[in-house]
């Protein structure tokens, strides 16, 4: 019998860039922040805001006036250290909107600044926003670079090392535990619970797979954080220890898939360690390891193993390009993207019949340009149309193509607003694919909203990706 498609809202899909069979994978990985457990997106970063500006208070820096703004930035753009701006590149690596500060830089003066220049993420220059994390520093940023500008910070301190002074305060935030610490004493506040994900889960479990856990957060963090997440939805006695066939915290992504750490075995639970020697266990709780343990432990490799996360590079691209593991991005924000373009639809296809009926005209308008230049300048194929006739004729096409303008422009600039008033879209740079699209394209075999999205699909569900689309192919 033929499969049943699931049934699920479009923000609710699973969209396929690499065909996967999810019968043939034999286990199941996750990431734990921003993948399994989710988090109201403004006040988590609100309060990592808060923890750098406390520290930056330290320094003497005058902090107090800022205020955390979470439409300022949003995840996949990319931070210029070099010229204190944040900016959206499309595929190719060109700046398609830039701000210095909060204040965003013109057309004119974005095209001046980024003539020569091409997104390289390569260069130390470029900082890309990853994940959500990201935004409460990437904020911070631009509100500091106008202090920098305004001669109100330290006169040492130029844009580069102004974006590494945030990151190291954020960093002690969180070596120093006082934003985990936050989460922890009133999780009810930051997570965003879905009671699907601990079924979605268990589906796989019993389904034969082996269900993995592979985060860098630390077991006194992760311990309360699954609990409460997944605990009270799970059958019976059942907790979230029980889900898991291997559970590996402190993981250190990416180095996870590039290095040989040892693994430490936890044995109670206050998180005391020792030495794993061996195989790791089936039904244990590990501190650090590697990708290499893992396959050897479960006589798995490769394309057996998926692994689901929220970071393009530390969980989708490193597992991807040193042990070919399949791989799926989650990201919460493709649900209002998908929605929005759903809601825009219509006006879509008004701006796309517009478009056509624009080329149609400039190719008459250049081709009355051309007749008046061969005509004028008497080469080519002649015609006997007179040089005023052909004069009023483009004329006549000139009017219309400003008044198809003044209709197109609207339907450009609300579309250029969508899902972020600053930004637009994450997955789009004007007509083309943004950076963020090309990482995730390059990357992730399949990528969704959220992890209870495999719900629908069942454990059994072949992902077929689309034929790969070519400007050349048919409409």
């Amino acid at each position: 019998m033929p499969e049943h498609p699931p049934t699920f809202s479009r923000p609710r899909g699973i969209f396929c860039n690499r065909t996967l069979n999810l019968r043939t994978i034999r286990a199941v990985g996750y990431d734990m922040d921003y993948t399994l457990l989710h988090y109201h997106v403004a006040l988590w970063e609100e309060r990592a805001y808060t923890h750098v500006k406390s520290g930056l208070k330290k320094l003497g820096w005058p902090v107090d006036g800022l205020v955390f703004d979470p439409e300022l930035v949003t995840q996949g753009l990319v931070v210029d250290t070099e010229l204190g701006n944040v900016v959206k590149a499309n595929r190719f690596g060109y700046v398609k909107r830039a701000f210095h500060g909060t204040k965003p830089l013109s057309f004119e003066d974005m095209r001046d600044t980024y003539r020569r220049t091409l997104v390289d993420l390569h260069e130390s220059r470029w900082k890309f926003m990853n994940t959500l994390f990201s935004i409460s520093e990437a904020g911070l940023y631009l509100q500091l670079v106008d202090l920098i500008d305004a001669g109100a910070l330290p006169a040492r301190l130029d844009y580069d090392r102004l974006y590494k002074t945030i990151r190291r305060t954020l960093d002690a935030a969180h070596l120093e535990g006082r934003l985990k610490a936050d989460i922890i004493a009133d999780p009810n506040r930051f997570v965003d619970l879905d009671p699907e994900v601990p079924l979605t889960l268990l589906d796989q479990k019993r389904a034969g797979k082996k269900v993995l856990l592979i985060t860098n957060s630390e077991w006194s963090y992760a311990v309360p954080m699954l609990s409460y997440a997944f605990d009270s939805f799970l059958p019976g006695d059942m907790t979230w220890r029980d889900l898991f066939d291997l559970a590996i915290l402190g993981a250190r992504k990416p180095m996870f898939f590039s290095e040989s750490a040892p693994a430490y075995e936890v044995v109670d639970d206050d998180g005391l360690l020792r030495p794993a020697n061996g195989k790791l266990k089936e039904g244990n709780v590990y501190v650090g390891g590697n990708a290499t343990l893992v396959e050897a432990s479960l006589g798995l490799r490769g394309e057996e193993i998926l692994y689901v996360g929220d970071h393009i590079f530390a969980d989708v691209k490193a597992s991807k390009s040193v042990f070919r593991w399949r791989t799926a991005l989650v990201f919460r924000s493709l649900e209002d993207e998908v929605a929005a373009l759903e809601g825009f639809q219509a006006d879509q296809d008004k701006l796309s019949v517009l478009m056509v009926e624009k080329e149609e005209l400039e190719a008459q308008y250049s081709a009355l340009r051309l007749e008046k230049l061969r005509n004028g300048k008497r080469y080519g194929p002649q015609t006997d149309h007179a040089s005023g006739t052909l004069t009023r004729e483009m004329q006549t096409h000139r009017a219309a193509l400003v008044t198809l303008d003044e209709q197109i422009r609207p339907l450009v600039q609300t579309a250029g607003k969508l899902v972020n008033t600053n930004w637009g879209p994450l997955l789009r740079a004007g007509n083309d694919k943004s950076h963020f699209a090309r990482q995730l394209e390059a990357s992730a075999d399949v990528y969704t909203a959220r992890v209870s999205n495999f719900l629908a699909y069942t454990p059994f569900v072949y992902l077929r990706s689309e034929r790969g689309s070519l400007p050349h192919d048919p409409e």
